[in-house]
């Protein structure tokens, strides 16, 4: 979850900063407190023709009254204070374009403090309120995935509505983000790749929580295409661990290699990663099969701690 708060944050807030820095936007479109990252960008002035930014979406206000209500509640810190106010706002303002914005605020504010079901309540409500928008898409799916287990009685319900929006995420990226009017090009396109890992590193998951190894390989296979400009070791781990099970051995171990190499110095992904290379190393050198040891348990998967990907990774 913190993966796409950081890369979202650094690709993006820089160029909302030199909007509202240059006057490209009016003042009154970035409420106190600062810039904004992606995920809860600014809306234009109340009234003011909304600047284009080709496919993307922006956000604007119908009275000067609502944008100073969205403004108010944006500067709330506080994770339960900004969710009362979110509420708030969106009870008093049904029809608005900002209360998806708050509400991935506020979802925001829950991941830094890793409360994990309350990012997938406060994502739901920005789902809710904006269907398209791959932020908090991605941001429930990724939470639904890694924090589901195999006793959950409700254990499918949350496959499914992981990967349901993962795969929106993915459908969206062109059309859904909202994205400040001057915003640099390549950040954005950094963006876009970041979630683009993230939902189909979460697609993976969910293949593996359901045993459908071949179809998790295609997944993770796609999110390492995505984030080569910033490889992380626990995609790789999680391939191997779907190679191994497909007894895909040479594979398996090549992967488990990479993750070894790219996972973050003493992390928990770094040694579950290590342990499945020295498994798959000792098999190979013993010319047994694999058929008769377990390969350890893919990380972020129910059976296994779920380190948090390498930051932005992490």
């Amino acid at each position: 979850m913190k993966r796409i708060t950081a890369t979202l944050a650094a690709a993006l807030v820089a160029s909302t900063a030199a909007v509202a820095q240059s006057n490209a936007a009016p003042a009154q479109a970035v409420p106190p407190g600062g810039a904004q990252t992606q995920a809860s960008a600014p809306a234009p002035a109340a009234g003011s023709q909304a600047p284009s930014t080709g496919n993307h979406k922006v956000l604007q206000a119908k009275s000067q009254e609502e944008m100073t209500a969205y403004q108010a509640a944006f500067a709330i810190t506080d994770p339960a204070l900004a969710q009362t106010a979110a509420d708030d706002f969106s009870a008093k303002y049904p029809s608005s374009e900002l209360r998806a914005s708050l509400y991935m605020r506020v979802m925001n504010l829950f991941a830094q403090t890793n409360n994990t079901e309350k990012v997938i309540a406060t994502g739901r409500q920005a789902i809710a309120a904006d269907p398209t928008n791959p932020v908090p898409l991605v941001q429930v799916a990724s939470a639904l995935a890694e924090s589901t287990h195999d006793n959950d009685l409700d254990r499918e319900q949350r496959l499914s509505e992981a990967a349901k929006d993962a795969q929106a995420a993915i459908d969206n990226i062109d059309t859904g983000l909202l994205v400040p009017p001057t915003a640099d090009p390549a950040r954005v396109e950094a963006a876009k790749h970041s979630i683009l890992t993230m939902a189909y590193d979460t697609l993976g998951m969910v293949d593996m929580n359901r045993n459908d190894y071949a179809a998790a390989v295609t997944s993770l296979q796609k999110a390492l295409d995505e984030s080569k400009a910033n490889p992380e070791g626990v995609l790789y781990l999680r391939l191997s661990v779907a190679q191994d099970k497909l007894q895909q051995y040479s594979q398996a171990l090549d992967s488990a290699n990479k993750a070894v190499q790219y996972s973050q110095e003493g992390s928990a992904a770094q040694s579950l990663a290590k342990q499945q290379q020295a498994r798959l190393q000792k098999l190979a050198g013993a010319g047994s099969s694999p058929s008769t040891s377990t390969p350890p348990p893919a990380a972020g998967s129910p059976t296994a701690p779920a380190p948090t990907p390498p930051s932005a990774p992490h």
